[in-house]
């Protein structure tokens, strides 16, 4: 039983597991998003942030550690140079899984982890949206809008002219 085992595994050894998670991380590093399977998309990102978050202060000793982890100059100087500028000021939350849909041959649920800020498509502002339109009579809020437009609440109200006065019957 797996009483309190919160590592995915993924049906491989410790020093394959390792090896993955690592190259997996470079690639990632190195350009940006990765198309892989849920689980280990999963496994990566728990494996990634911390060192991401390392990245943020530029030291000797954060440079080792995050070494130690991925094993490739290309993808430190990467991290510390470049993806560190653009995640200084985020508390967390590097990455971004989007799912893909299903591969076709084993039906494994697919993937892509990408790094927050790099995606450009998701910077963009949202355009705004026009409030929708509804074929109802009745007027609704189109009738009020129309009708504040048309009667402005700056001008005062006309003033009518005394009504003549009729004679008194007695």
């Amino acid at each position: 039983m797996r009483h309190g085992c919160k590592v995915n595994h993924l049906s491989r050894t410790h020093s394959h597991r390792i090896a993955m998670m690592s190259n997996m991380a470079t690639s990632l590093i190195m350009h940006k998003r990765v198309e892989t399977t849920l689980a280990k998309a999963k496994a990566l990102r728990v494996y990634v942030e911390p060192i991401i978050n390392r990245s943020k202060e530029d030291s000797t000793h954060n440079r080792r550690i995050v070494f130690s982890y991925l094993h490739s100059k290309e993808a430190v100087n990467e991290l510390f140079r470049e993806v560190s500028q653009k995640v200084a000021n985020r508390p967390g939350g590097y990455t971004r899984i989007l799912k893909t849909g299903i591969r076709k041959g084993d039906n494994s649920e697919m993937a892509i982890i990408e790094l927050v800020d790099y995606n450009e498509n998701m910077l963009k502002e949202p355009k705004a949206k026009k409030a929708k339109s509804t074929r109802r009579g009745r007027g609704g809020k189109k009738a009020e809008e129309t009708a504040a437009v048309d009667t402005p609440a700056t001008e005062a109200p006309v003033a009518e002219a005394p009504a003549a006065e009729e004679p008194k019957a007695e």
